[in-house]
């Protein structure tokens, strides 16, 4: 949505008391009324107490600990509850300060429950480990026995009492690097207002930025970029000062807690080897000819005479349409899921039919999609679904993946072990992108839509694949250089995305000096060592919907244990026993080789 036409758009948008109930989700698994919150409120904050009654017992005997864990997984299981309902309630209108208060009373709360629960991690690593195996290995025990032993694990990198709380009193300083770059960021920078295709004049902003690279005019798509990159060089060295200071803190907190480096570090959660952050970049550098090579396609076929970073963005055919109700769009994904057999489709189908979708926009409604599960709750799905948009179709797709993911999770684990990681997270949601992409190809009118289809699926994996990994690696190299004390200044970190750039891109493509900007922009820098999990999770999508499209019942069923599997073990055997091995640079290979076949393919279809 562009901003002048934002106003007239919201004068067209129904309030959330005149949207049909049928369009909005049913809440009602949760709470059924405001009222039964509040109840379930009061009675979680009258439970806060409790936690004092273990503290300085946990070494006690088995039994003390059970309760003691027990205690705590049914708080969280209660709370969890408590903070969807009131946070789904905000989504539905952001404006309705009633919600808002509600969310805030639950973060409030939120916050006294975990200062009264901090002692447990630190009193649990402080007990003798000997006597600490012995209480792990108790039949008692059994049911919370892999989370206690997730804990021990971090025994190598927790320290004493007094370092531990020092490092605790840092957070407030530990995030000021991040918070000043939101604030310039979101808030601070100003692009200024141009002129869209049709003459019209617009302001330029994060949102109207990909809008306007979408443009089917070149002068536009050249002047948003030159503009909005304009900004950013302005404030290089601040950008500069705010992402050295986060990868400083990175490598201290690293060194504090006795990791190798900030990327053993961060990979240490999810129990991931520094092998498999390394076999991605190998694998795609390994395949970037083939990327260089449907540039070179994009530009043949979009008839320029070079080809720009503000090409890359609109369609090839930009002109395709597809029109889809919401009933078709439920339709065409449950058929394009069949391959995942009846129980998944039924279950989703009912789903759909019981209102777990809020639908359509509305005034204040938060923008975007996402999915919300819960142990207890259904999986709920947040769109703003649009008729005449095929992306949606996509969104939709994507989101009932991650919506049940939560469900077989939470149906076949115990509350403790039903929640997924981020690792694994985006991989259910990806492939059933997948299974739509091959659903709609089969079924394509024409040789324009299915070159539409393919070119869209190519600009999923570059944009997932290829381009995280890129941030991955420039996340990896300036962290090393902090670790060997190199200076991080603006030119080193033009200079080092610079040959990232010339790298990724090619040499037939125009990096315009502005692109090396783009590394102070890019908000999950602030949170190192997270991109690599889009790619990863895309290329075990992939690789897991050929094996089961191309399997029979033994690969299904080991798909769908998979998405059964919660966190009940490590990310890296989860995915192992579906059949896809990320320690391996295998499945990445297997993505980019579609990527591949399918560039070659787009360049005969036009």
């Amino acid at each position: 949505m562009n901003a002048t036409s934002m106003p007239a758009a919201a004068k067209s948008l129904p309030d959330r008391c005149e949207v049909s109930p049928d369009d909005c989700w049913d809440l009602s698994s949760l709470f059924a009324s405001d009222a039964e919150w509040e109840t379930a409120f009061a009675e979680l904050d009258s439970k806060l107490d409790t936690y004092e009654t273990y503290r300085g017992r946990l070494g006690e005997s088995a039994a003390t600990l059970l309760e003691a864990l027990q205690f705590d997984s049914d708080f969280s299981r209660q709370a969890e509850r408590v903070a969807i309902y009131s946070f789904l309630k905000t989504t539905e209108d952001q404006g309705n300060s009633d919600y808002q208060a509600m969310k805030a009373r639950f973060q409030n709360l939120a916050v006294r429950a975990n200062q009264a629960a901090s002692y447990v991690s630190p009193e649990l690593l402080a007990i003798e480990p000997e006597k600490m195996d012995a209480l792990v290995a108790d039949p008692l025990l059994a049911p919370f026995q892999l989370q206690l032993t997730r804990l021990l694990r971090q025994r190598p990198h927790t320290l004493g009492d007094k370092e531990e709380r020092l490092l605790a009193m840092q957070g407030e300083m530990a995030s000021a690097a991040g918070n000043a770059f939101r604030q310039l960021n979101d808030v601070d920078l100003r692009f200024g207002s141009m002129e869209d295709a049709e003459g019209n004049e617009q302001e330029l902003s994060h949102a109207t930025f990909i809008q306007f690279l979408n443009s089917s005019s070149r002068k536009v798509r050249r002047n948003a970029f030159h503009q909005y990159y304009k900004s950013f060089g302005e404030h290089e060295n601040t950008l500069a000062a705010t992402l050295a200071g986060s990868i400083h803190r990175d490598v201290y907190y690293a060194r504090a807690r006795n990791h190798d480096s900030a990327l053993a570090g961060a990979l240490f959660p999810d129990n991931v080897p520094v092998d498999v952050y390394d076999n991605l970049i190998a694998a795609v550098r390994d395949s970037l000819p083939s990327v260089h090579q449907y540039f070179d396609v994009r530009r043949r076929k979009m008839d320029l005479p070079d080809i720009h970073a503000y090409d890359t963005y609109v369609p090839i055919l930009s002109d395709m349409k597809k029109e889809h109700t919401w009933d078709q769009a439920v339709e065409v994904m449950l058929e394009s899921l069949a391959p995942l057999g009846s129980g998944y489709t039924d279950t989703l189908a009912a789903g759909m039919k019981n209102r777990w979708a809020d639908r359509y926009p509305n005034r204040g409604k938060q923008s975007g999609a996402f999915s919300c599960g819960s142990f207890d709750g259904e999986p709920y799905i947040l769109m703003n679904f649009k008729t005449d948009v095929l992306n949606d179709v996509f969104t939709l797709t994507h989101e009932a993946g991650h919506s049940m993911h939560s469900w077989y999770s939470s149906k076949n684990q115990p509350y403790q072990y039903y929640d997924y990681t981020i690792f694994v997270a985006e991989v259910a949601s990806t492939f059933n992108e997948q299974l739509l992409t091959e659903y709609l190809l089969k079924n394509a009118a024409s040789d324009t839509e299915r070159a539409y289809l393919i070119n869209n699926e190519l600009d999923s994996i570059r944009a997932t694949v290829v381009r995280q990994t890129m941030f991955a690696e420039f996340e990896k190299k300036t962290h090393e250089m902090a670790e060997a004390g190199e200076p991080l200044t603006v030119a080193s970190f033009r200079a080092t995305y610079r040959e990232l750039l010339d790298a990724y891109f090619g040499p037939e493509f125009v990096v315009d000096k502005e692109l090396e900007l783009e590394c102070f922009r890019i908000p999950h820098f602030y949170r190192a060592f997270y991109v690599y999990k889009y790619a990863t999770g895309l290329s075990a999508a992939v690789a897991l919907s050929r094996r089961v499209l191309e399997g029979g019942k033994a690969e299904l069923d080991d798909y769908l244990k998979f998405l059964s599997g919660g966190c009940s073990k490590d990310p890296l055997d989860l995915l192992r026993d579906a059949g896809v091995d990320m320690a391996s640079p295998e499945p990445v290979k297997t993505t980019l080789a579609r990527f591949k076949t399918l560039t070659e393919e787009l360049d005969q279809l036009l």
